[in-house]
């Protein structure tokens, strides 16, 4: 399992250019069972996403074709995590382990 950090980068202020783009890849990562949440970091803003289901390289790939990221507004950070207890709510997550 991973959570994927979006830092602002360097072209943040083009993230409306790219926003409903963005927002489509979101959609389509949760559609395909590999997002299973994302939001806003607070306060200093950027986002972070909830992944599982694949490796890193697939991953990594598919972070790449975040128009967010490939238009610059942010830099991905993968941070990856081995599930080893949750609460019964979650059970599901400790597959990724």
């Amino acid at each position: 399992m991973f959570v994927v950090l979006l830092r602002p980068a360097a072209q943040k202020a083009r993230a409306p250019d790219y926003l409903e783009g963005h927002k489509a890849w979101l959609e389509q990562g949760l559609s395909e069972g590999v997002f299973l949440l994302w939001g806003s970091l607070r306060p200093d803003g950027g986002g972070a996403v909830l992944a599982r289901g694949l490796d890193r390289t697939a991953l990594v790939e598919r972070i790449a074709t975040d128009p967010f990221v490939s238009g610059g507004v942010v830099t991905p950070e993968i941070i990856e995590i081995a599930p080893a207890r949750a609460a019964a709510e979650l059970d599901f997550l400790l597959g990724d382990a």
